[in-house]
């Protein structure tokens, strides 16, 4: 890429700003930032922590003023109305037209709501901007209960932040469990109990029906499809996200719920590309979202990119699917495909259990090859690279167990539960025998050579 060439990107979350600076590393071309939400990059996971008190709004800026200025990266806070793709030019709120050569749309995600009678009260609102951090912080001042619609990630978040200010908290959830629409039964049933020993109530197989107000427009209740009325002062709404487009409906560019792109992030109109939560695959690899609205996910998308505007044309390779989170106290971490329900003849799994339900431990595998296919851990940690380099490598179940004593990434004084797992396998598997010598983290680390940050797509 030319230094006279000007790449202007829509979106300061991590999959804009990792394009920016990767591409910066890569090119001497001019680089323009635009955002409505925040004159610098926030980390928006750590949005939870500045209205529990742990953070302050500036903690969660990573880079100063005098960074971008060093990078050359300039930085544009406002809105774009309109893009005209024929002059390749955006128009921004304050009237100003930013022409670009190349533009690459990382506008992220809103939240979806379901056309529920009074929606629109005041006190009921999503979870995903700094913008709605400011009003959250507004409207629950001196609150006494909430409830949160919807059982998801976001959801738990509004929980837990709201119980921190002394709030008494119910979260409608249309299933039986909380999250059983990803997590298998026993983990399910796990951060169920967790979350109401943690004294949040959950409304279980229910629906919101309407949104209640009082006389002066304010969120008084929640009535639900069993014909129960929830009081509250505040309703969260966290009943999932969709990719932010709705300004580029109407216009040439290739839509469907997200931008549509190939496997080079090219969108139907040349030199505009899109990452992150907007971005949809026209042609994912089977089993494989065409949607991918991650934290990781959007990092990846902003690597990617950067080598493919910079003449390295490789397609974008996600590798094995990774996520986190927490559940109140518990952290959360998956690794490739662990389902819900799957087919007992095709796939088993070890799965581990602590009695005091806050950890667990699942390695599933197909039951014929003993290939791993997914790991899902409740309250422990394991080494990413390893996990990522077992499932990239197609691991069996046995060859993971002779490397699991190495896996666990808790610092050293926290007790281990690996050798809980490793006892149940073999008693799952009587043929198999200890190996002679105990394998470590380090020495595996360098066996392995799993020193790099390199992304699976350069």
């Amino acid at each position: 890429m030319q230094p006279d060439q000007h790449v202007v990107v829509i979106g300061n979350g991590i999959a804009g700003i990792t394009l920016a600076q990767r591409l910066r590393a890569r090119s001497d071309c001019r680089i323009t930032i635009v955002s409505s939400e925040s004159a610098l990059h926030i980390s928006r996971p750590a949005l939870m922590y500045v209205y529990m008190g742990h953070m302050r709004q500036q903690d969660i800026t990573p880079y100063p003023d005098w960074y971008w200025k060093e990078k050359k990266i300039e930085l544009v806070h406002d809105l774009v109305l309109s893009i005209d793709f024929d002059q390749k030019a955006l128009k921004l709120q304050n009237g100003a037209f930013l022409a670009y050569d190349q533009l690459v749309l990382a506008t992220g995600s809103s939240a979806v709501y379901y056309n529920w009678p009074g929606q629109h009260l005041k006190g009921v609102q999503a979870l995903i901007s700094l913008q709605d951090l400011e009003l959250m912080q507004q409207q629950t001042i001196g609150i006494k209960q909430a409830v949160i619609v919807g059982g998801g990630l976001i959801g738990i978040e509004m929980a837990e932040m709201l119980q921190s200010k002394g709030v008494e908290v119910t979260m409608l959830v249309r299933e039986k469990l909380y999250w059983s629409t990803n997590l298998p039964e026993q983990e399910a049933k796990l951060v169920t109990q967790h979350i109401l020993n943690c004294g949040i109530d959950l409304c279980l197989q229910d629906e919101v029906t309407e949104i209640v107000g009082d006389e002066k427009g304010n969120v008084r209740a929640v009535k639900t499809k069993s014909g129960v009325e929830l009081p509250c002062q505040f309703t969260g709404i966290a009943t999932g996200v969709k990719p932010n487009i709705a300004f580029l409906k109407n216009t040439a560019l290739e839509i469907d719920k997200g931008i549509m792109v190939n496997h080079f992030f090219e969108t139907s109109i040349p030199d505009v590309f899109a990452i992150g939560d907007c971005a949809q695959f026209k042609d994912p690899a089977p089993g494989e979202p065409a949607l991918e609205q991650l934290w990781y996910t959007g990092r990846q998308h902003g690597e990617a990119l950067s080598a493919i505007l910079t003449g390295t044309r490789n397609a974008y390779h996600r590798g094995p699917w990774f996520n986190s989170a927490k559940f109140l106290n518990i952290e959360y971490q998956t690794y490739g495909f662990v389902p819900r329900h799957w087919d007992d003849l095709i796939y088993s799994s070890l799965y581990w259990e602590h009695p005091v339900k806050t950890k667990a431990i699942r390695l599933f595998y197909e039951r014929e090859s003993g290939i791993l296919k997914g790991i899902n851990l409740l309250g422990i940690r394991f080494r990413h690279d390893l996990c990522h380099h077992w499932l990239q490598e197609k691991y069996t179940i046995h060859q993971v167990m002779e490397q699991l004593p190495a896996v666990n990434f808790d610092t050293e004084f926290f007790q281990r539960y690996e050798p809980e797992l490793l006892k149940q396998y073999y008693q799952q598997y009587p043929d198999r025998q200890e190996p002679a010598r105990q394998h470590t983290w380090w020495k595996l680390r360098h066996r392995l050579s799993l020193f790099s940050e390199k992304s699976d797509n350069n």
